[in-house]
């Protein structure tokens, strides 16, 4: 039987709009960094996400608050992991290091999705998924090397890095978590409701360090309109795609998707910022693209043993 099950095209759809969000990043967030200080960015960026989304979870609020009562721990981890770790730590680790080396090492987060299920939940993986996550990996290095094999010697790391490698780890932690039984029994936008007030909650205390202790604020309409962009597209579209992609596909095919966010935010760059084309990328977007052909193409029914 086939590890993705039978999917609707809406279904596909969602799952190729999830790193097209996610990439929105690249337009809206490029000039957050040194405006308004990280944490402050993530914090408002959750609690205006969940503001927007607020009727749908009071809508069913009966079910919202069985669900934080009966999963208090669960609920406030995965705000924890997926909005504070993967917000505010990310937008904090991005002035410390290069876009390009946070590029590389958080796509590694489908690799410890796929290493956690192998240790924690014995999950087999066939051939053509591997093979096709080292296809988009060589694409992704393309891409983010500049084709230059050279680049590689000159391809250092910091502590910024290894605030990337955290979050891709807590990315992967999350994304197994949202299959749980009781997130898996909510409604998808009910549910991102109540995840995006609990990043709202656990960022709340270090946005106020910030503030208290002189942390930039927004203080124009650029900053705010690139805030919106934030909430809008990377926060409350991206993440319900994902979120979806999660429970249709699985964790290990939705993780897929990061691997798409490098060709799809060189594309934004060059139709929105005026960025150049180069040959490199058009040989990374082929690699990616080729390899997540392969590794979310459903596997062959075995043919059955004649008895």
């Amino acid at each position: 039987m086939s590890e993705v099950p039978a999917a609707r095209p809406f279904d596909w759809v969602l799952f190729l709009l999830t790193p097209i969000f996610f990439s929105t990043n690249l337009i809206f967030g490029r000039g957050i960094t040194g405006e308004i200080a990280p944490f402050t960015t993530a914090f408002l960026r959750w609690a205006g996400s969940a503001a927007i989304i607020f009727p749908f979870v009071y809508a069913e609020r009966d079910l919202c608050l069985a669900f934080v009562r009966a999963n208090r721990g669960l609920w406030l981890v995965l705000g924890f992991l997926g909005m504070g770790i993967c917000g505010g730590f990310v937008y904090w680790a991005l002035t410390l290091t290069t876009a390009s080396n946070a590029t590389l090492i958080y796509t590694t987060s489908s690799l410890f999705i796929i290493l956690l299920q192998w240790l924690l939940h014995g999950r087999r993986m066939r051939q053509g998924e591997f093979v096709g996550m080292l296809i988009a990996f060589a694409g992704v290095s393309v891409i983010v090397l500049k084709g230059d094999v050279d680049a590689l010697r000159h391809f250092s790391f910091n502590i910024g890095d290894l605030g990337i490698l955290v979050a891709a780890v807590a990315f992967a932690i999350y994304s197994l978590l949202l299959r749980h039984p009781a997130a898996k029994a909510m409604p998808s936008l009910p549910l991102f409701g109540l995840l995006a007030l609990s990043g709202a909650l656990v960022l709340a205390p270090p946005a106020l360090y910030e503030v208290v202790n002189g942390g930039l604020l927004p203080d124009s309409a650029s900053d705010w309109t690139k805030l919106a962009g934030i909430i809008a597209f990377a926060s409350l579209a991206a993440f319900y795609c994902f979120t979806h992609t999660v429970r249709v596909f699985g964790p290990a095919v939705a993780g897929i998707t990061l691997y798409l966010m490098p060709p799809m935010s060189i594309l934004m760059a060059v139709v929105f910022l005026g960025e150049t084309f180069e040959r490199y990328h058009a040989v990374g977007i082929v690699l990616v693209m080729g390899g997540v052909i392969l590794a979310t193409a459903p596997r062959r029914t075995a043919i059955g043993k004649s008895a």
